[in-house]
């Protein structure tokens, strides 16, 4: 359990889901020391399906619901954000170094997060499963790939994309990383999973 999580925390499922999103493309934004963080979910509008199924689980949080937002070119973004709270601030602090997002060496991996994770920032290329972690270095590429193994089973390399690196699931354990995340991923995701 997070430092700090007490009675009136987040419930197992947003927990998932927020680290899930953290591990991806998820935000958690505080302005100054003294102010609470916020969750931020922003993807394109055509994961409408997604941010509203994030909005959902997190609407006891929000007090204004997801709405198009125009970004730059012909992006159309889809996005909502928490209120500024003292449960956020916790994973704030837990997943935050010096302003930048780092992956905390105590956190855990569950087939939810696993799914909302790839859901996030995972694709399907060539039969091929990856994880976009390039804006990790490599310490905490390396991390992640025990992780997979260690709580999952799943094997993963690193494969380079242009400069950065990026975790790409092994052909032996693709079959077992869909397995685990497919009850979870939503419709609109099923692309994903498919050879």
């Amino acid at each position: 359990m997070l430092p700090g999580d007490t009675v009136g925390s987040l419930n197992a499922i947003q927990r998932s889901i927020l680290i899930g999103s953290l591990l991806g493309d998820g935000t958690l934004r505080r302005q100054g020391t003294r102010t609470n963080a916020l969750f931020e979910v922003n993807h394109s509008f055509k994961c409408k399906e997604y941010v509203d199924w994030k909005y959902a689980q997190f609407q006891p949080y929000v007090l204004t619901p997801p709405k198009a937002r125009k970004g730059r070119g012909k992006r159309i973004a889809y996005r909502f954000v928490t209120r500024s709270l003292p449960v956020f601030t916790h994973y704030h602090e837990w997943f935050y170094r010096n302003g930048k997002k780092y992956i905390p060496e105590d956190v855990n991996l569950d087939p939810m997060t696993l799914a909302v994770w790839f859901m996030d920032d995972g694709t399907n290329s060539r039969s091929a499963i990856y994880l976009n972690t390039q804006q990790c270095d490599m310490s905490q590429q390396k991390f992640l790939q025990g992780l997979l193994r260690e709580t999952f089973g799943i094997r993963s390399t690193l494969n380079r994309d242009r400069t950065y690196y990026r975790l790409r699931i092994t052909s032996e354990s693709t079959k077992v990383f869909k397995a685990i995340v497919q009850p979870f991923i939503l419709p609109c995701f099923q692309y994903k999973l498919r050879s």
